[in-house]
């Protein structure tokens, strides 16, 4: 146990804190004027390849509300691009434009030196951590085989998933390699950021909800275990901690742990207290509905201390959104959060 640990790396290994840390998933977006400023004179890829823009969008929540981490800004489908899929981001969202949807195209994929595809993301790090208190780590993170997939496959996200599901019943063989071979490209990336200075690293599985509890079983565990181990192995004792994020998979929270994450972030479907119990004791964080920041601050307060009620005890617990801050988010309801989180 290291007590000098940040706060929050402290909490994601399961240990006593004086109090739970807090930040949120995209907290570094849309609803700050900071990030507004940029983005109205940069495009949103070039945001992210530039790293003194990255890292100003990073450190503004920071500066305004006092949270107990920084993620980095990036997104979640920039390895793709080093892999040679193309994505373009437009008013609609992300776009693939030459989808990948059989076996030719999958064996087309290639792997990518993190130092060399992406240098950008490992220099924002290096960045933000020479200027950050040391109480307060740095949040690096990437996009889980199955999420990435999803937009590799689909070209343009659809709440249905109907090529990415059809890749999975057409094709399996070709879907678990496809998985694979993301896994195999997102373990160095990851390891390459926690070199940079991440102090944490988050594994975002956005649309696993959409699996079965058996089909996560067969194809998305067996992939994120790869991610995970393979951090391990290159990192060693160097390792920080390892967060599993997914969306919509209540039903099967009590397989999560077989991903080998060291800590569990969860979305609003079930109280934070109950899914820390069906985890195990596990580490976990979450899980406010990102919506709820979209009313009054009072309201904001008391459904935040309503959400800490249950959850017994401070060891192990990251509090958190249970999704990413909405666009048009009002600040002052941010502000609410962080501080009653911090005051509790």
């Amino acid at each position: 146990m290291d007590n000098d640990a940040p706060l929050l790396v402290r909490a994601l290994r399961g240990e006593p804190t004086p109090r739970r840390p807090v930040w949120l998933m995209r907290q570094a977006g849309r609803y700050l004027p900071g990030y507004q400023k940029v983005r109205a004179q940069s495009s949103f890829l070039e945001m992210c390849r530039r790293p003194d823009l990255a890292a100003e969008v990073t450190l503004e929540p920071i500066e305004r509300f006092g949270m107990d981490g920084a993620v980095v800004f990036s997104d979640i489908l920039i390895p793709l691009e080093a892999m040679g899929i193309t994505v373009e981001f437009d008013d609609r969202g992300p776009l693939c434009p030459d989808p990948v949807r059989d076996a030719d195209a999958i064996a087309a994929l290639t792997p990518f030196d993190p130092r060399e595809g992406t240098p950008w993301i490992l220099e924002t790090l290096e960045r933000i951590v020479e200027v950050l208190p040391r109480e307060i780590p740095a949040i690096g993170f990437s996009g889980a085989p199955f999420t990435l997939a999803a937009y590799a496959v689909e070209g343009r996200i659809t709440k249905s998933l109907n090529h990415v599901m059809g890749l999975r019943w057409r094709d399996p063989a070709a879907f678990t390699n496809l998985l694979t071979v993301l896994a195999d490209a997102t373990a160095p990336y990851l390891a390459a950021q926690a070199a940079a200075g991440a102090g944490a690293l988050q594994v975002f599985d956005t649309w696993a909800g959409m699996l079965s509890r058996e089909d996560w079983a067969a194809f998305a565990l067996p992939s994120l275990r790869r991610v995970f181990d393979g951090v391990r192995a290159l990192l060693g004792d160097a390792c920080p901690p390892l967060v599993l994020y997914t969306k919509g998979t209540a039903g099967w929270i009590d397989l999560l742990p077989e991903s080998g994450a060291d800590a569990f972030s969860v979305d609003w479907r079930l109280p934070l207290g109950e899914s820390k119990r069906l985890l195990g004791g596990r580490a976990i964080q979450g899980n406010l509905d990102p919506t709820c920041l979209h009313a009054t601050p009072q309201a904001v307060r008391a459904a935040t201390r309503e959400m800490l009620a249950t959850v017994e005890g401070r060891d192990g617990v990251v509090v958190n959104l249970g999704h990413g801050v909405i666009v048009g988010t009002p600040p002052e309801n941010v502000a609410a959060f962080v501080d009653e989180v911090q005051s509790a």
